[in-house]
């Protein structure tokens, strides 16, 4: 039989060894399949331990399933590398490796957690507890983050359950979507043409912003799809929005005026293939270059919380208003699921404003409004 106890430093208060508390080391003594132990587990959590001893009475000898475990940094850096090797975009590799190495390998190293079997839905748990600056849409991201690398964890056998499945989301409140006023995007287009000229093509400047912010616009792309647009893409009247997995293509018309000025900035812009980029940089430095931008063009229209997101919220609020089917909607969106386009643009469906409408007007004739107004 094994048996765990805390050894406790000089420095701290407690003498019993069950104390579970404290981060002093713990130990284990006893015999298991005829060999005798007694030393340190080299960890400071008493759930770990107990986890670590039941590992070794199923394997029937000490040190069981010891070899399998791995090292937090080693576990991040194979997990990155996984992300790159299924093909995911820059993007989301960037945002795994933003979180993995800036939060969680810097909170592993000051608590003394060095490998991955370490974390127990305690000290997840205590992890998490220190998310006090990140807000409740940040935390809830990032411990799905959390919850990612510990499946990868599951899967190659270093522990045996996802701890992290265990902590429960934070109440997010979605912020209401917020479409740009007919007035607002007037003024947002004149005040392209105060925007300072800038690099060896700067007279072209205010074409080239006035051409970006009317795409985003009239497409409902991102700002990093605009960014980075290849000039393949225009077709006629109408820009490639993505292509199915079932590789069908998914087109949007846009105005003719807006497929003009993207036809002159594709003769304008120092790389032919693309609109507003020139290639050589990374797909996220333009992107941050093209946010700048707009945020010195949304200064000076004077529109207070302008982000370039509200312009695809425009864009897809027009179309439910105009009766467009939220089906349709997603798809033009490039959202996974329908459910995705119901929580952020529900609200401003046309028919389904009519048909509430037109319930509550029914309540106005039934008997007894009529035997009301007649007495």
């Amino acid at each position: 039989m094994l048996t765990v106890f805390r050894r406790h430093l000089g420095s701290c208060p407690h003498r019993s060894r069950r104390y579970r508390r404290c981060r002093c080391p713990i130990h284990v003594e006893g015999t298991l399949g005829r060999e005798s132990i007694r030393r340190s587990l080299d960890l400071t959590s008493w759930e770990a331990a107990e986890n670590l001893i039941h590992e070794w009475n199923r394997s029937g000898k000490i040190g069981g399933r010891l070899a399998k475990s791995c090292a937090v940094k080693r576990a991040l850096d194979l997990y990155l590398a996984d992300a790159a090797a299924r093909k995911l975009s820059a993007g989301s590799v960037y945002r795994y490796q933003a979180f993995l190495e800036r939060a969680v390998l810097p909170w592993c190293e000051r608590e003394g957690i060095e490998e991955v079997r370490e974390l127990t839905f305690e000290e997840l748990a205590r992890f998490r507890a220190s998310w006090t600056t990140w807000s409740a849409y940040t935390s809830a991201k990032n411990l799905e983050l959390l919850r990612m690398f510990l499946r990868f964890c599951v899967r190659a056998k270093w522990i045996e359950e996802n701890g992290a499945e265990g902590l429960q989301s934070p109440k997010v409140t979605a912020a209401p979507t917020l479409p740009f006023t007919p007035d607002e995007e007037a003024r947002i287009l004149a005040a392209c043409d105060q925007m300072r000229a800038v690099g060896p093509y700067g007279e072209n400047t205010p074409d080239r912003v006035r051409a970006f912010v009317l795409t985003l616009r009239h497409t409902g792309l991102r700002i990093g799809d605009v960014s980075t647009m290849e000039v393949t893409r225009l077709k006629g009247n109408s820009i490639l929005l993505y292509t199915h997995k079932t590789g069908q293509m998914v087109y949007v018309p846009i105005p003719g005026f807006v497929a003009d000025e993207l036809r002159k900035q594709a003769k304008l812009n120092p790389n032919p293939k693309y609109f507003f980029w020139t290639g050589r940089s990374k797909v996220k430095c333009v992107t941050l270059s093209w946010q700048r931008s707009l945020r010195a063009l949304f200064k000076k229209a004077k529109v207070e919380n302008g982000f370039p997101h509200r312009y695809r919220d425009s864009f897809a609020v027009s179309l439910l208003l105009n009766g467009v089917p939220i089906e349709d909607v997603a798809v033009l969106l490039g959202h996974s699921s329908t459910k995705v386009t119901e929580e952020h643009y529900s609200p401003w469906v046309a028919s389904r404003q009519e048909r509430l409408e037109e319930l509550v007007a029914r309540t106005w004739t039934t008997p007894q409004r009529r035997l009301h107004l007649v007495g």
